[in-house]
C-alpha cells in the first residue's frame, strides 16, 4: 500500500470511529480593565510598583459562580471522553462515548439555561447593589471618584442586552478531507488559474490532514497507556499509605477505568486491552474485605498492579506502529468494499 492510500485508509478509519466535538460556554464575566485615566491619573506618572490596576470585578464573584462551575464541568466532561485532535482544532469522541457525552452536555445546557434566566432576572438588583459598593469604595479617591463611578456605570451592559452575553453551544463535525473545488463554467485564462489554485490548495489541505492522522492515533494510544501507568501507580501508593489496606472504592476505581478504556479504545490497542481484561479477571473478582483478610491475595494484588504499571510504561515507550497498521487495515477494507 502506497503512502497516499495508507493515509486515506487511516482517515477513513477515523471517520468511521468517531466525530469531532466543539463546545463553547459564553457568559458575561463581570469585569472591567481599569486604566490610569479611569482614576484621573496621568499614565506617564503612574508606577506599577505602587498602583495595581488591571482587571477588576464589577460584581461579586459568587454572582457568577454557577457559570464558572458549569464551564469547568463542561470542560471535564469533554476531556474525559475525547482526545485532542490535530493540535487542538477539536476533540475526537469515539462513537462508543458519543451518546454519553451528548447526554451529559445536554443536561449541562439545561443547567446553564436555568442559571442564565435566574441571573438575568436578578441583574438589575445586582447592578444597583454593586454600584452602591463602588461608590463607597470610590470615596477615598477624592477628585477621581466621579470619573471612576462613571466608568464603572458605563461598563455594565444595559439590562435589555445582558442575555445576549450568555450562550452554550455544542457542535459535532464529521472528519473529512476537503473535496476539490471546481468552477461550474471555466472561461478564459484567469478562471483557469483560479481553478488551478483552488485545486492545489485543496490537495495541500488534504495532505496536511492525512499526514497528521498517523501522529494523532499514536498520541491517543500513548496517552491511554500513560494514564493506565499513572492509575496503577496511584492505586499502589494509596494502598501502601493506608493503614487498613485496600478500600472498595479503590477497586471500583480500577473497574471503572477498565470499562472506560474499552469505550475510548477507538484505535484498537489490543495489547493494553487484553492486559487490562486479564487484570480484571484475575484480581478484581474479590472484594476489598477479602483482600484485607487474606495477606496472600493482597500480595497478589500489589504484584499485579506493579506488573500492570510496568507493562503500561513499556507500551507507552514503544512505537504504536502495529496499532496504527491494524487501524489502517480496517479503513483499507472499507475502501476496498466501496471500490
Amino acid at each position: 500500500m502506497n503512502p497516499t492510500n495508507s493515509n486515506q485508509s487511516l482517515l477513513d478509519g477515523i471517520c468511521r470511529r468517531g466525530v469531532l466535538v466543539s463546545t463553547s460556554v459564553r457568559y458575561w464575566r463581570g469585569c472591567k480593565r481599569l486604566t490610569p485615566e479611569d482614576l484621573g491619573l496621568d499614565p506617564a506618572r503612574v508606577s506599577d510598583r505602587l498602583i495595581l490596576l488591571g482587571q477588576k470585578r464589577l460584581i461579586p464573584r459568587d454572582a457568577l459562580q454557577a457559570f464558572a462551575l458549569i464551564e469547568s464541568r463542561v470542560q471535564a466532561t469533554v476531556e474525559s471522553s475525547s482526545f485532542p485532535f490535530l493540535g487542538g482544532i477539536g476533540r475526537f469522541v469515539p462513537n462508543a462515548r458519543l451518546a454519553d457525552i451528548t447526554d451529559k452536555l445536554e443536561k449541562l445546557r439545561d443547567e446553564f439555561r436555568e442559571a442564565t434566566l435566574d441571573f438575568v432576572a436578578r441583574y438589575s438588583s445586582l447592578r444597583e447593589a454593586a454600584m452602591i459598593e463602588w461608590r463607597d469604595a470610590a470615596q477615598n479617591l477624592n477628585g477621581s471618584a466621579e470619573r471612576l463611578i462613571a466608568t464603572i456605570e458605563q461598563s455594565f451592559p444595559p439590562a435589555g442586552e445582558i442575555a445576549k452575553r450568555f450562550g452554550f453551544d455544542t457542535r459535532l463535525f464529521q472528519i473529512a478531507a476537503p473535496d476539490s473545488i471546481r468552477l461550474e463554467v471555466v472561461e478564459g485564462v484567469e478562471q483557469l488559474e483560479v481553478a488551478e489554485n483552488r485545486r492545489r490548495i485543496s490537495e495541500d489541505a488534504s495532505r496536511r490532514l492525512n499526514s497528521g492522522i498517523d501522529e494523532f492515533i499514536r498520541e491517543s494510544v500513548a496517552s491511554m497507556r500513560d494514564e493506565t501507568a499513572r492509575l496503577a501507580q496511584d492505586v499502589l501508593t494509596t494502598i501502601n499509605s493506608s493503614e487498613n489496606g485496600v478500600h472498595q472504592r479503590t477497586l471500583n476505581r480500577l473497574t471503572g477505568f477498565i470499562d472506560s478504556f474499552r469505550t475510548l479504545n477507538f484505535a484498537g490497542d489490543q495489547q493494553l486491552e487484553q492486559t487490562l481484561e486479564r487484570f480484571r479477571r484475575d484480581l478484581l473478582g474479590r472484594s476489598a474485605e477479602d483482600y484485607r483478610n487474606n495477606s496472600g491475595a493482597m500480595a497478589s494484588l500489589t504484584d499485579g498492579l506493579s506488573r500492570l504499571r510496568e507493562t503500561a510504561v513499556q507500551l507507552a515507550r514503544s512505537d504504536a506502529r502495529e496499532v496504527v497498521s491494524r487501524f489502517g487495515q480496517m479503513g483499507a477494507r472499507k475502501l476496498a468494499a466501496v471500490g
